[in-house]
């Protein structure tokens, strides 16, 4: 049986907003190096950084009926997530339903798939981040299910989770930790400020994070060139 599961819990826009000043690097560190996704997932272009909830979509290979249907399910500030249940890198996604996500305030997409018409969504400044570019194309046949869980370039997702994405990767954060990753992402953002106005002063890393001594206890030796 396929399902749509309507009214989906988000986690919060005041929380979404604070992970989206973030870059995917520090959200990836600050939630202990999980919840990244596959590296094959890049943006159609480059520059983009976006955060939302996902909207979930388990799509049939060569087949991108459900997201249509998915749409419906949308809100402002949402990125939907799209997994086909097998192997397929045919063009799921295009400008035309790139016109229709952007008209119901979708921040973007998420796509383990090809996406096409890339230089159209690129001029309406409407990012995907996707498996491959290609134009192959999709039937509307057989059913999939929106906003349940799926596993997306590696990575479980779940309806209303935060992604953020950048040129770095997608970050997926649980709904019911990204208030405490914000926090952390925060932390780590200002250490690293700290560590980045020193590095500019020309102090080293190996005096900065002290690792001289643990540097000897390894057996490094300074010798003076003979």
């Amino acid at each position: 049986m396929s399902v749509v599961i309507q009214n989906i819990k988000r986690a919060a826009a005041d929380t979404v907003a604070e992970l989206g000043r973030y870059g995917v690097a520090t959200i990836h560190e600050a939630q202990d190096r999980t919840g990244l996704m596959a590296p094959y997932m890049r943006p159609i272009w480059t520059g983009a950084h976006i955060s939302g909830t996902a909207v979930t979509v388990s799509v049939p290979p060569c087949d991108n009926w459900m997201i249509h249907v998915a749409i419906e399910q949308c809100q402002p500030g949402d990125i939907m997530v799209i997994a086909p249940t097998s192997f397929s890198d045919a063009g799921y996604f295009g400008d035309l339903l790139g016109a229709s996500l952007k008209a119901h305030g979708v921040t973007g997409v998420v796509l383990d798939a090809g996406c096409r018409d890339i230089t159209v969504l690129r001029e309406a400044g409407f990012p995907v981040w996707s498996k491959a570019i290609s134009a192959q194309g999709t039937v509307k046949e057989t059913l999939g299910d929106v906003n349940i869980p799926i596993v997306c370039a590696g990575q479980i997702v779940h309806p209303g989770d935060v992604i953020v994405a950048d040129d770095d990767g997608i970050a997926v954060v649980p709904r019911l930790q990204a208030d405490v990753i914000a926090k952390k992402s925060a932390a780590r953002e200002a250490r690293e400020d700290q560590i980045r106005a020193r590095y500019d002063a020309g102090e080293l890393g190996i005096d900065i994070n002290n690792m001289r001594p643990r540097l000897a206890e390894k057996g490094l030796v300074y010798k003076d060139m003979e």
